[in-house]
């Protein structure tokens, strides 16, 4: 298969930017979060998985509306009703899959790429060999839960207020709240910093993930508020396995709920990981999709122990 970028040209007449990258019999579809994010943290992976001793070819892709691809003109009322649905990304990303001619392979996704994940697992879960679904709950509510805890035990009190008054008149572009964001996100989203993933402008997305999720993680204004998933959970029957960071947004009590629910599933953490532990312990992240992907392949997964991050470590805050 081609190596490095090539444009998709959907049916629907918009084009996609992908990006294979990796050698091998192996094939790894990997979605973004976001929504509205990119590929970036995904265009190490297969030399990742290649220092873990496996050889894997990576396909990776930007989302419609995301980076390098096409971003419609979402003020439209008609475009925005139309591709502004968890039914069109769904639906692309077995697109994407007939289009770059793969099968029988493996699906990881990271946050909304997770929620993919489960969705396709339960849709089109035939053409998949195993399923990854990388610090994504199945119900909502549970992160929203979680994430107010998370900035509780982070800031001062009187922050915490400020955030939610905040929130309640819609100001989110305050340079203080935006500081206090970010003093989260670097707690439970990217630990290791500088973050890689910080850009120097902007380039796109932002519309999809206003629409999906609101203005920040910490915050669901949008359709995601309304995510439950949870009774369709027993329907993904592939070999899964649920990677989550020790100390992210995502509840590990939620993920734990999830392991006992997915039928041949099994759960593991990355110690000091936050929301993008792929990025901020690489060596321990890929080390557990090599050896879920080299049990899948061998016919020896499954879930019979739940396997945690061995890490004693304390949680060192950043304010």
């Amino acid at each position: 298969m081609k190596q490095g970028t090539t444009i998709l040209t959907l049916d629907n007449g918009y084009h996609l930017w992908t990006n294979t990258q990796g050698e091998g019999t192996i094939h790894l579809l990997a979605l973004h979060g976001g929504p509205g994010g990119n590929h970036e943290y995904w265009e190490d992976t297969a030399a990742q998985l290649q220092k873990q001793g496996l050889n894997v070819q990576v396909h990776m892709y930007d989302q419609l509306g995301s980076l390098y691809s096409d971003q419609p003109d979402y003020q439209n009322p008609a475009i925005a009703d139309k591709y502004l649905t968890y039914e069109y990304f769904l639906d692309e990303v077995e697109e994407v899959r007939q289009k770059l001619g793969i099968d029988n392979f493996y699906l990881i996704g990271q946050s909304w790429g997770g929620l993919l994940v489960q969705e396709y697992a339960v849709k089109y879960g035939d053409h998949l060999k195993g399923a990854i679904i990388s610090s994504m709950v199945d119900e909502i509510d549970e992160y929203v839960a979680h994430v107010n805890q998370c900035r509780e035990e982070v800031l001062p009190a009187e922050e915490v207020v400020f955030m939610k008054k905040c929130e309640e008149n819609n100001d989110y572009d305050n340079d203080r709240y935006q500081q206090d964001v970010q003093v989260l996100n670097e707690n439970f989203v990217d630990r290791k910093q500088p973050s890689r993933l910080y850009h120097v402008k902007d380039l796109g997305g932002t519309a999809v993930y206003n629409a999906f999720q609101g203005d920040n993680e910490f915050v669901i204004t949008g359709k995601l508020k309304d995510w439950h998933f949870r009774d369709q959970l027993p329907k993904i029957t592939v070999p899964t396995l649920l990677t989550f960071g020790e100390h992210e947004t995502m509840p590990l009590q939620t993920a734990e709920t999830m392991a006992s629910l997915i039928p041949n599933s099994k759960l593991v953490t990355t110690p000091n990981g936050g929301h993008h532990h792929m990025i901020d312990n690489p060596d321990v992240y890929y080390k557990h999709l090599a050896d879920f992907i080299r049990q899948v392949e061998a016919g020896t997964f499954n879930n019979v122990n739940t396997i945690w991050g061995n890490s004693n470590e304390k949680l060192h805050l950043r304010r």
